[in-house]
């Protein structure tokens, strides 16, 4: 192989490492700006790929421009795969905490009896989507990586119930989409943080003697693995309960 070659194998690791950086940055900032969830996670996808062909390319031409080759172009190599490295341990981190949690997107604390979601169905963004509770499946991992979801009793009735659900959801950055103190049912949506992907809520809040059984479920619109973020946004309402 010609140093020409070596060199052109160098420089296009580093290029792709560096454009796997802008990607993995810009692809929050479209969502941040307005772009559509699924687009801005597509370039940040494409940037995570850049990465990987940089971290390979810049492994061989590291190989390649070895000190006994007498070859050009090893900072360039250099500069690729550290990149690449850069680029997965950023996505090894923040993926991290969703590690040892279930393939799941679809979360509730009744798994038999799980809340329907009403005028979540009715909103165009979903009416393309099954929001039916997916069955025996889901529950069944549900409840390995998830033993601590289970109902939530208060020790008050379900009118003042649902209102302390309510002002703890809006506490918590949620907008109430749908409420019924009649029947206690109670609806939002949440968005998170980076890719601006919108998650239904559910809420239903039944009497139980004097106090009130809380139930609640979290369902991501996209995707099918949730990091564990619909756990994490039921645990969060729990705590403010």
């Amino acid at each position: 192989m010609s140093m020409d070659t070596d060199s052109k194998l160098a420089t296009l690791s580093s290029r792709l490492g560096i454009a796997a950086v802008v990607l993995l940055v810009l692809g929050p900032m479209l969502c941040q700006l307005g772009v559509a969830p699924m687009r801005g996670f597509g370039v940040f996808a494409i940037g995570l790929i850049f990465g990987l062909a940089a971290l390979v390319l810049g492994t061989v031409g590291l190989w390649l421009t070895r000190a006994s080759a007498g070859r050009a172009g090893r900072g360039r190599a250099l500069t690729g795969s550290g990149l690449g490295i850069l680029v997965f341990a950023i996505v090894a981190t923040a993926a991290s905490p969703g590690r040892d949690v279930p393939p799941i997107n679809d979360i509730t604390t009744d798994t038999a009896d799980p809340p329907e979601f009403i005028a979540a169905a009715e909103i165009p963004a979903n009416r393309e989507r099954d929001l039916a509770y997916p069955g025996p499946e889901f529950a069944e991992q549900q409840r390995a990586g998830y033993p601590d979801l289970v109902s939530q009793r208060l020790e008050r009735p379900p009118v003042q119930a649902l209102a302390d659900v309510r002002a703890a959801a809006e506490r918590l950055g949620w907008v109430v989409a749908a409420e019924d103190p009649t029947t206690g049912h109670l609806e939002a949506t949440d968005t998170t943080r980076f890719f601006r992907f919108v998650d239904d809520v559910v809420v239903r809040v039944r009497p139980d003697g004097s106090g009130s059984i809380v139930d609640i479920r979290s369902k991501s619109r996209d995707g099918r693995g949730d990091l564990g973020a619909n756990a994490a946004r039921i645990r969060a309402l729990q705590g403010s309960l």
